[in-house]
Parts: C-alpha cells; structure tokens; sequence
C-alpha cells in the first residue's frame, strides 16, 4: 500500500533556508540557568535539514536530540523519552512507520508527527490509524511545523483523562490501551482509543466533526469527515449494547456527536 517515497532535495534545501533566515532574525534559542528544557527528538538522515530543525526548535526554546536511521531512533526513544516525536518516514534500517508502529504498541502516548514526500491521502490515513498524531508533507513550511508542534502538544498537556475509566459495562485502562465489556477484552485501534478519550474528557457536549479532526487527528485538511463517521460507527460496535439505537455516543444532527456515559 504504501509508496516509495522519493526525497525532495531542493524544496527541503529552501525550507532550511527559510529555517535559518527565522534562527538568525530570533537568535540562537539556549537554557535558562537552572531549567530544563523540554526535549524533541528528530528521526530524520537529511542532515541539512536536521541542522535546519535544530535551529528551529533551539529559536522555541526546545532541545533536540538527532537519529539517522529508525534502529537509533527507536534506541534514542526508549533511552530518554522526549515530549514529542519528528519522525521521517523513508528512513535506513527500520522505516518510518514501523518505527511509528513500534513506539505506539510499546503503550507510549508521546505525540509523533511524521514528515513525509508522499501525498497519498492513503498513507495519511493509514499513518494516522497506526497513532501518528500529525502528518507533514514535505516541502513544508517551517512556521506550518511549529504550528503543528505547538498544537500537539497543548492537546498532550491540556485537560487530562485519568488512564482508567469506566461507564457502563466498559473498562478502560489509556496508559495500557486495554479495554474491556462486561469483563471481555475488545480491541482498539490507536486512534480509536483517541477518539474515545477526547470523548471521555468532554462529557455530555457537543463535539462537531471538525473539532474531533483538529483535535484528535490534528491535520487540519483531512480528506473527509466520514472518517470520524467510520469512527464513531466503528466505536458503537464495540462498545454499545445496541450500536443501531446508541445510548453513550449519541449524533447530534446538523451539529456532530455527544458522549453520555
């Protein structure tokens, strides 16, 4: 299914360009005396533009850690966990979305957003069900990077959902991404237990479609809000007595979809 993915020389070249034009106009980002600064790690092997993304990130006030390849990358992951996750999809050794996919089963809710040459609407898809939360194509913009940064990570440091949660005859326990109904073990996708986590920490309000894109799936041009649909239908199944009749995640016509618990 998925494509080789052919790099872009030039246009990534133009980026770090722009990347080193915003660096030099802001200054060298550096630590305060006395404080830590939140850690990014990059899997990418251009090594220009991981000189661009440092200056980038450094100017934010962030540190990076580099890795070329996905075998290190992963080694760098486990040995210090950043806050967030940059990750290249053609890589050496171990590609991109095994790479995704290893640090998603491993239970990690650290956020991940992949760059990538392809803009095949499948692969963003099937990168987002594997728990990637953001996709960037390149050639990309690196005030459209940041923005992206920041967004993920005021949805990972925003209200937070206990890891365990019950309603119903539904047990879920998020840090392990386990779930249960009437004591039997079902199975979610990552992006399911997304779902039904932004639901759980917004109760009984109405949430449209658009927002759940946003803010669950973080891309804000998605091909199509029937993926939420197929979500939520997916959800019903699973979880509902009656997936046909709902009584916990109810649609709300003209307006998106509400959870009762």
């Amino acid at each position: 299914m998925y494509r080789a993915l052919a790099q872009q020389v030039p246009p990534l070249r133009s980026a770090q360009s722009r990347l080193d034009g915003e660096a030099r106009r802001s200054g060298e980002g550096s630590a305060k005396p006395g404080v830590t600064m939140e850690r990014i790690l990059v899997i990418d092997d251009d090594k220009a533009l991981q000189k661009a993304l440092k200056r980038a990130f450094e100017t934010e006030g962030y540190a990076v850690d580099f890795a070329g390849d996905g075998a290190s990358g992963l080694e760098a992951f486990r040995a210090a966990p950043p806050v967030l996750v940059v990750l290249d999809l053609k890589l050496p050794k171990v590609h991109g979305r095994e790479v995704c996919r290893a640090i998603k089963a491993e239970g990690s809710q650290i956020p991940i957003i992949v760059l990538s040459a392809s803009t095949d609407e499948v692969d963003k898809v099937l990168l987002l069900e594997l728990g990637a939360d953001d996709y960037v194509t390149k050639p990309f913009s690196p005030k459209e990077l940041m923005a992206r940064v920041h967004a993920v990570l005021r949805r990972v440091h925003g209200p937070k959902v206990a890891d365990q949660y019950a309603f119903d005859d539904v047990a879920v326990d998020f840090a392990k991404m386990e779930l249960s109904v009437k004591g039997a073990a079902v199975s979610l996708t990552p992006q399911e237990f997304k779902v039904l986590k932004y639901f759980i920490g917004n109760p009984e309000r109405v949430i449209s479609r658009d927002e759940l894109l946003n803010e669950v799936w973080g891309y804000n041009c998605y091909p199509s809000t029937r993926t939420v649909d197929n979500h939520l239908m997916k959800l019903r199944q699973k979880l509902e007595k009656d997936p046909l009749n709902p009584t916990h995640f109810k649609t709300v016509h003209g307006a998106g979809y509400k959870f009762v618990p």
